[in-house]
């Protein structure tokens, strides 16, 4: 099993630039694909980012492509979210998921959770 927590969040200017993590414990991370997803209110949960469990291969939603990086750092048992030149839609919480089924979009292929972190960005 993968205990995860976020954070990083917080209220953000729009243009900001935070950076969130994400904390694993249990065994075996480096074995996962780790992704992030958000939820904003009032809307369903949706895919951010993806990171493999190498940290070779990423994939990101339209909405954030080029202004999101992902990152992970095996030996710190973490993965990360840059988020550059934030916009209001981007208000959400943010979680971070762990999976080892795919390298996936899809929030059913993950079986470990965080709780989210909520990032609120003013305009």
């Amino acid at each position: 099993q993968v205990q995860l927590v976020e954070s990083g969040g917080g209220l953000v200017q729009a243009g900001g630039s935070p950076k969130l993590s994400c904390a694993a414990s249990g065994r075996d991370f480096s074995t996962y694909n780790m992704g992030w997803f958000r939820q904003a209110p009032g809307k369903e949960r949706e895919f951010v980012a993806v990171i493999d469990w190498s940290g070779e291969s990423t994939y990101y939603a339209n909405s954030v492509k080029g202004r999101f990086t992902i990152s992970r750092d095996n030996a710190r048992n973490a993965v990360y979210l840059q988020m550059n030149s934030l916009k209001p839609e981007d208000t959400a919480v943010y979680y971070c998921a762990a999976t080892r089924r795919a390298f996936s979009t899809l929030e059913e292929e993950y079986d470990y959770w965080g709780q989210g972190t909520q990032v609120t960005v003013s305009s």
